[in-house]
């Protein structure tokens, strides 16, 4: 798939009945909020990293929250507002005919891939995962979805969790702080669906509508 507003590219792949971006989103969102910077980051601030691993995303970044990507729904949505949009397809930062996923669309790749006991192990790239107490943390990517450990950006600026964790935000809130996001991490097999502080830079992946 080729994202047009910059030209680059990204493998796709399909799992059960979902389409997916393969890749990390590289697109570089940048945009001043009333709240904070609202725009994307290389992990490190390393423009290589970016190369490497796609950019770290605010929510409010991957949802567009400024409404400055056309067909956007989440106007206004960010830290400490809560929009509740529900399973409402939410455009972000994503493509044109793609969109961020929401909880639920996280919880049927994990059904499609087998169930959350085990899907770290099957959405996880097979390179690149710190060891855990003597054992791999690589993954079998059975399915191709490529999940490489990116870390993310900390709320306060720093950056931590690269090789030993995977983070990825979804469109749903549960607060008017937090949101859902998927993790993986290098010392399990399962995969995670937690919801974090909207101001943690988080890796993006994108739905096909």
């Amino acid at each position: 798939m080729t994202d047009e507003r910059d030209g680059q590219t990204y493998k796709t792949v399909k799992i059960g009945t979902q389409t997916w971006t393969a890749e990390n989103l590289n697109y570089r969102y940048i945009q001043q909020t009333a709240e904070e910077d609202s725009s994307s980051y290389c992990y490190n601030d390393d423009p290589a990293n970016c190369a490497k691993y796609g950019r770290l995303y605010l929510w409010s970044a991957a949802m567009d929250s400024v409404g400055i990507i056309p067909g956007n729904t989440a106007n206004g949505c960010g830290y400490g507002e809560y929009c509740n949009l529900g399973n409402v397809k939410v455009r972000g930062v994503c493509p044109e005919g793609w969109h961020l996923p929401t909880e639920a669309e996280w919880i049927a790749l994990f059904n499609a891939v087998g169930g959350k006991t085990t899907a770290g192990k099957m959405l996880k790239s097979t390179e690149g995962w710190n060891d855990y107490d003597g054992t791999s943390g690589n993954g079998s990517d059975a399915y191709f979805f490529s999940a490489l450990p990116a870390g993310n950006r900390l709320y306060n600026g720093g950056f931590d969790y690269e090789g030993d964790g995977a983070y990825f935000w979804s469109s749903t809130e549960y607060t008017s702080i937090n949101a859902y996001d998927l993790d993986l991490y290098c010392y399990d097999v399962r995969a995670y669906l937690y919801h974090y502080n909207k101001s943690y830079g988080f890796s993006v992946r994108c739905l096909m509508d």
